[in-house]
């Protein structure tokens, strides 16, 4: 899973949301290291709901009629796998760059 995709579902494991929050939520987690454009994040909000990861309704938020996205069964279990595979190859990374140090 790529880290904008992962991110994506990482905003939403916390609470439903629509579009731009999400792109908005994602820049903030990252401390602005992933700045996602909407022309990035809706296709990926399309491809999850298609998916069975989200699921969508309409809401009216600040006054506006807006598609809600919120995070599925199926989504948490995939947020989940995601979640350990990024730990593992974080940990790699780690071991690397520990191997590389110890070299000088």
């Amino acid at each position: 899973m790529s880290l904008s995709k992962f991110f994506v579902l990482s905003v939403l494991h916390r609470k439903p949301m629509h579009g731009y929050e999400v792109v908005k939520a994602v820049e903030t987690t990252t401390k602005g290291c992933c700045s996602p454009s909407e022309g990035t994040v809706y296709p990926v909000l399309n491809e999850f709901e298609a998916g069975g990861y989200l699921v969508s309704s309409m809401e009216v938020v600040q006054g506006r009629e807006r598609k809600v996205y919120a995070v599925t069964d199926k989504g948490r279990h995939a947020f989940q796998i995601a979640v350990d595979a990024w730990l593992e190859a974080t940990d790699c990374i780690l071991a690397s760059k520990a191997a590389a140090q110890a070299q000088r």
